[in-house]
């Protein structure tokens, strides 16, 4: 009993923290002005080192993704020489049957899309930019259930909101770095790459997750 209450009361903490959406500031623009930043054409492979903090553990790894324009990638994660785990994005249908340390390190569709680049907006309604100096902001839906960040046509920052609070979040810090952070679990995953690099082709297995 003494444990089981423990664990309510830890969950109830973590959920306190999560932060709730700050208002949009800025000057209002219309919703025509939404940037649709895409993957770039053609196929692409960049590699990348992973580190996942998930409360007060820490891991650490490889990974390669393959993209293939407009909306097809695969994630394979790599631990201690090892693959671990991948992932299959196709459209908003995504593929990540473990193990377990691979499903916490994945984000959804659309957060996973932002890491990469994409922004693939969610067709809700009521769309709400406002420009704040360089940035502009996208609010998705009534209630908000998405903010979107741009920095020009460039994608910066896409959060997934409920019941106004931001639960998880995906930044591209630069170039070469992307976070990943779920408020909710106090999980995050930090994505540094090595190289990028376009191919002539990938093998049509690598969509395939079940051989």
């Amino acid at each position: 009993m003494i444990r089981r209450l423990a664990g309510a009361l830890a969950a109830l903490a973590l959920v306190a923290c999560v932060p709730r959406l700050a208002p949009l500031t800025g000057a209002p623009v219309p919703a025509s002005a939404l940037p649709h930043p895409g993957l770039p054409a053609g196929l692409h492979k960049i590699v990348f080192n992973w580190e996942l903090t998930d409360l007060q553990l820490t891991s650490r790894g490889e990974g390669v993704a393959r993209i293939a324009f407009p909306d097809s990638a695969r994630l394979d994660f790599f631990l201690g020489g090892s693959l671990s785990g991948a992932a299959v994005l196709i459209s908003d249908s995504l593929t990540a049957p473990g193990p377990d340390m691979v499903r916490r390190m994945v984000p959804p569709p659309t957060l996973l899309w932002a890491a990469l680049g994409r922004a693939a907006v969610p067709a809700l309604p009521d769309t709400v930019l406002a420009l704040d100096g360089s940035f502009l902001r996208a609010d998705i839906g009534r209630p908000v259930a998405w903010r979107f960040t741009f920095h020009g046509d460039t994608l910066a920052r896409a959060e997934r909101i409920d019941g106004g609070k931001v639960r998880e979040w995906v930044e591209r810090l630069d170039s070469a770095h992307v976070r990943y952070r779920n408020e909710g679990a106090h999980r995050s995953l930090l994505l540094s790459i090595t190289r990028r690099e376009e191919v002539s082709e990938f093998d049509a297995s690598i969509w395939r997750l079940d051989r």
